[in-house]
């Protein structure tokens, strides 16, 4: 198995319980149809949601490998979509949309505020007017919660050990993972990834958004209709691009 199948698949496996059906419920209840382009797609989990869902889908991720998996899973599943290799800060599709997604807090894995603000402008850039970008981040507290953790899993065909320490800023933390899986000798291969991720306070993300050009329509907590609270682990933000922007 090669590395990307490795890592994918041990993705796939440690994302298993992940709430796609509620990310995908998120553009469902925007719209029935239309253009949708989801950022940092990863394995294609949401994006195949969307696209049995009957919306146009474009899926961008950094990493080719992700991509090639999200692609066979299309394939097995006969849907249709658009897969594109790009890095979320460069976006440049040609293309605009009705809705563009940047879910599964794939925005904390932009580290510097300048860039941040980079995707933001990009994405602007590439909505439809009255258009609307959905995302979700880690909370100050969630990412607390991952200082000096250490995860841990032993399975039959994977084990895993996830160790988080605080990263040099604040918000900032680093992931070192060791991956074990069983081959087909009935040998554990070894393998480490390496992911930083940082977050913001909720007050410099609606800077931005507003210093771009959007209009900030809600800001809710944790899959519900409800504001932040300092207990709060996931936020999400809903912000629409004016009928003049």
């Amino acid at each position: 198995m090669h590395s990307y199948e490795r890592f994918s698949y041990v993705y796939d496996r440690l994302m298993e319980h992940a709430p796609y059906d509620d990310w995908a419920q998120l553009v469902q209840n925007e719209m029935s149809f239309g253009n949708v382009l989801d950022l940092g797609s990863g394995t294609g989990e949401c994006s195949l949601r969307l696209a049995e869902y009957g919306f146009n889908v474009t899926a961008v991720d950094l990493s080719e490998h992700m991509l090639s998996v999200a692609q066979d899973k299309a394939m097995q599943n006969k849907l249709s979509l658009t897969f594109l290799h790009q890095d979320m800060r460069e976006l440049d599709t040609g293309e605009l949309y009705d809705v563009i997604t940047i879910f599964c807090d794939s925005l904390n894995y932009i580290t510097d505020m300048d860039e941040v603000k980079e995707v933001l402008r990009r994405v602007y850039d590439h909505l439809k007017p009255q258009g609307i970008l959905l995302f979700d981040v880690h909370s100050l507290h969630k990412m607390d919660q991952f200082i000096e953790q250490t995860f841990a899993s032993n399975e039959e065909e994977i084990s895993y050990i996830w160790n988080s320490f605080a990263g040099e800023e604040k918000g900032s933390v680093e992931h070192e993972l060791s991956f074990f899986l069983e081959n087909e000798e009935g040998l554990y291969e070894r393998f480490d990834e390496l992911h930083f991720q940082r977050t913001f306070q909720i007050s410099d993300y609606k800077t931005w958004l507003t210093e771009v050009g959007f209009d900030i329509t809600s800001i809710t907590a944790d899959f519900t209709k409800q504001s932040p609270t300092e207990d709060s682990e996931r936020v999400f933000f809903r912000a629409m691009k004016p009928q003049k922007g």
